[in-house]
């Protein structure tokens, strides 16, 4: 009979939630597996703004941040579907870095500080007994303590588990496409920019090397109604706003086709699912014009590991670290993702985009509110 390993902690999914849970944990000196479906490093649909919010978490994990000579971004642009521009100071403000990058980065130190990954490998199946986790894989199966879901913003483990967002019929509230490029173009470095076209919205911003992050998300009936041709979408509907129209016609393409994700759900997630504490967007998907979402994966990650480490202390119960997490969780983020989900309702809508900006500009204390409401503190 073949051992099964146990480990202190399991961790499904190596985006920035799961490697800065890896992290905290390997240098508390518990034993961490790491499950990534994909080989680093990767690309990932993502607006590529963190909240400056994050910047001293990340340092204590070990990134050299400042020695990147990433932009660092005041400045927020909001353009209607009409050209009217808007711009308004972001109080805190953040910093442009590519997943690709800075996945890859902590990913490494996860490896060189003893962190067991398993690139290339699914997880088909997470089972509980006996206060103990069972891990499945097509590869082999392992056990533990803890287990942590970090598989974004759609799996086949949010399937297995029958969550009702993974289960609910396509709607146009909550069936969003996402496309993202890397371009060459001449932008301000200290300003992310967004465009508003039909349905849906445009990010973009520069990142290290000065590569410049383009990303959209819109809705599913936009790419329908267009053959399910992104081409074809953008240059009937993305380019009705003419800054994107220049933008799509000058800018240099890195990639030779746009990276994409469907289904898209902005729908509640619980926290706790089978007693596997949930963080980043298996626990909530924040509107991606709030530029925050990033920030939320690892923030919620400490969160969840301080409680974890609570309990594999022998501090608090099981059930206890979990209670803490759902009431920490959503004293942090529930506002910001209420909020996200009104403003983007509001972007969705040329009409109510122009009047929107229109009475933001009209009162800045109110454009200020909202930014903050989205945003947290250094953490």
């Amino acid at each position: 009979m073949i051992d099964t390993p146990i480990y202190d902690i399991a961790i499904i999914g190596g985006g920035l939630g799961g490697l800065t849970f890896a992290l905290q944990a390997i240098q508390q000196g518990y034993s961490v597996a790491l499950f990534e479906k994909e080989t680093y490093p990767f690309h990932k649909v993502c607006g590529e703004y963190i909240s400056l919010e994050s910047w001293n978490f990340l340092t204590s994990l070990g990134v050299p941040l400042d020695s990147f000579k990433l932009p660092i971004i005041k400045h927020l642009s909001i353009t209607d579907v009409l050209g009217n521009n808007y711009s308004f100071n972001l109080p805190l403000g953040g910093f442009g870095i590519s997943r690709f990058f800075l996945d890859n980065y902590l990913y490494q130190l996860c490896i060189k500080k003893g962190v067991d990954v398993y690139q290339q490998t699914k997880v088909n199946d997470v089972t509980f007994s006996n206060d103990v986790f069972t891990i499945s894989t097509q590869h082999k199966t392992i056990q533990s303590k803890i287990a942590i879901g970090s598989f974004g913003k759609r799996s086949n483990v949010d399937v297995k588990f029958k969550r009702s967002f993974a289960l609910s019929k396509p709607n146009k509230l909550n069936n969003f496409i996402g496309v993202k490029y890397h371009v060459q173009y001449n932008i301000p470095s200290n300003q992310i920019a967004l465009y508003n076209f039909k349905n849906g919205y445009c990010g973009i911003s520069k990142i290290e090397d000065n590569k410049v992050c383009v990303c959209y998300i819109t809705s599913a009936s936009n790419l329908n109604n267009n053959q399910q041709s992104i081409q074809q979408m953008e240059e009937l509907v993305l380019s009705k706003n003419p800054f994107l129209k220049k933008i799509f016609a000058d800018a240099y393409f890195l990639y030779d086709k746009p990276l994409s994700i469907s289904q898209i759900n902005f729908q509640s997630k619980s926290k706790i699912e089978n007693h596997i504490f949930c963080i980043g967007d298996a626990a909530g998907l924040i509107a991606p014009l709030c530029g925050n979402g990033m920030s939320m994966a690892m923030h919620s990650s400490k969160i969840a590991f301080n409680n974890v480490h609570l309990f594999l202390q022998g501090e608090i119960s099981r059930s206890k670290a979990e209670q803490q997490y759902i009431l920490q969780w959503n004293k942090q983020f529930k506002q910001r993702l209420f909020i996200g989900k009104m403003v983007q309702y509001w972007f969705g809508n040329n009409t109510l985009t122009i009047c929107f900006l229109r009475i933001m500009k009209a009162l800045p204390f109110l454009a200020k509110w909202v930014i903050k409401s989205t945003h947290g503190q250094p953490f």
